[in-house]
Order: structure tokens, then C-alpha cells, then sequence
């Protein structure tokens, strides 16, 4: 029960129940959600790479999700950072990890800052930048255009790309990214439409099975405080790097 597979539902409000305290009411409902497989499972934990007043900064790792959904959130970013805090501060996830990813992620702790962070993602005030290892040797043309627009799900984006190295061994490159948009499985999705899929991506593109999992990583974080209002840059650490090519 303590890993969030129970749901409590009272009209539009939905509550995880952790402990059977909770006095049911005429039209309330319970989902339990039991998978034993599933909250059987574990994953390494994540780390608390930068903590301010009304954020902070993780490194979430590969296998854990940014939070969690109606079969439990104990393998979850989210809660891992309430569990971190025991319950003495507030979490506001402002942005997502798909699960297979890894890298930093930033989370508020106020509501007024979840507020300014959220404004600052809507606006493209936050510099997100990615590491990818992609199948094969991207060509002339594609490192010169240095960006990949074509549209997903019927709306317009863009992700710029800078070549960072190619193993000939691997048969694969190293690609650094920027999103100047964020539509669901961009990166993935963009680069399995040019052909180069990410290495170890379980849902697009072919011949690209890598037993070290999904190659991409969330590497940097840039944006001005809203409240101190000074440049703040937030970069994996070396340790936590996932690509070494």
C-alpha cells in the first residue's frame, strides 16, 4: 500500500493512500492496482545534484520514472525526492524523463515556483541539452543542416544537433541536442525519422539493440532564477555520464 498502487477516488479528486486511515463516504471508490512483479521491482537511486530555496536540481537514473502512474509511484523521481525530504517539503515535478532516459531533472518546491518555472518551460526560457549515441554515421548534409523539423503529431518543432564524435567499432555517433520544442519522444522520434535511431531505443527505428539500454541523456540545465534572477547552469557530472565514446 505504501507504494502508491492504492488510489482513493471522491469526484474529481483522486488521492494515493498509503495507510488505511482514510473514512470512505457514500460514492467513493478504491483501485487497487497489484502487479507483484512490478512492486517487486527496484532501480538505483537518484541524486540530488544542486538544492536551492524553491528548487532543486536530480540526476534521475535509467529505469525510474519521473513519477508515478495507477500501478504505483515508488519506482518514481517524485517520490524518491519526498521520501528524500520525509514529507517537510512540497515536490512539483515541472518536467519529464521517459523512463529508459536518464539525466537531470528540475523540481520546485513552492507553488509560487512551480508557477515561474512552468512559465519559464511554456516560453522556452529553460536551455535543455541531451547526449545521444544514434545508429550509424550521420552524412555531410545532415551535420551541416544541424536541425530536424519535420512536424510531430501535426505540430511544428525543431531539434538542433551538433555532431560530437563517430565510432567506426561501434558504428555509431555521439549527438549533442537541444529542443526548441518538447513534443513526446522528440528526439527519438526525429532521429529515427532521419534514419539514425537512438542506440537501445525499445520503440523506434531497427538494428539498433544495445545491451547498455536507451543512449540518451539528459546532460544540462540552463535558465535564469526567477527569483535571485542571476544565470544558473547545471551539468552532469562526469561520473554520471552515461556516453564515454
Amino acid at each position: 500500500m505504501n507504494k502508491g498502487a492504492v488510489l482513493w477516488r471522491r469526484g474529481k479528486q483522486n488521492k494515493r493512500l498509503r495507510r488505511a486511515q482514510a473514512d470512505l463516504l457514500p460514492g467513493d471508490s478504491l483501485e487497487l492496482n497489484y502487479d507483484e512483479q512490478l512492486l517487486q521491482r527496484s532501480c538505483e537511486p537518484a541524486v540530488l545534484i544542486h538544492e536551492a530555496r524553491g528548487y532543486s536540481v536530480w540526476f534521475k537514473p535509467a529505469g525510474m520514472l519521473s513519477q508515478g502512474n495507477e500501478w504505483g509511484d515508488h519506482l518514481s523521481l517524485l517520490r524518491f525526492a519526498e521520501l528524500y525530504w520525509q514529507g517537510k517539503r512540497q515536490v512539483f515535478l515541472l518536467h519529464r524523463l521517459d523512463r529508459e532516459a536518464s539525466g537531470l531533472v528540475l523540481i520546485a518546491h513552492t507553488k509560487q515556483a512551480a508557477a515561474a518555472f512552468s512559465l519559464m518551460l511554456q516560453q522556452h526560457k529553460i536551455e535543455k541539452e541531451y547526449r545521444i549515441e544514434v545508429k550509424g554515421q550521420l552524412s555531410a548534409e545532415l551535420i551541416t543542416k544541424a536541425v530536424l523539423n519535420s512536424p510531430l503529431d501535426d505540430k511544428a518543432c525543431a531539434t538542433e544537433f551538433e555532431l560530437e564524435s563517430y565510432s567506426e567499432q561501434r558504428r555509431s555517433s555521439v549527438v549533442r541536442v537541444r529542443l526548441i520544442t518538447g513534443r513526446k519522444h522528440q528526439i527519438r522520434r526525429h532521429f529515427a525519422q532521419a534514419g539514425h535511431p537512438v542506440m537501445g531505443d525499445p520503440a523506434y527505428g531497427s538494428g539498433n539493440k544495445n545491451e547498455q539500454g536507451l543512449m540518451l541523456q539528459a546532460v544540462k540545465l540552463k535558465f535564469i532564477c526567477p527569483f535571485r534572477k542571476t544565470v544558473m547552469t547545471f551539468e552532469l557530472p562526469e561520473s554520471l555520464l552515461q556516453l564515454q565514446i
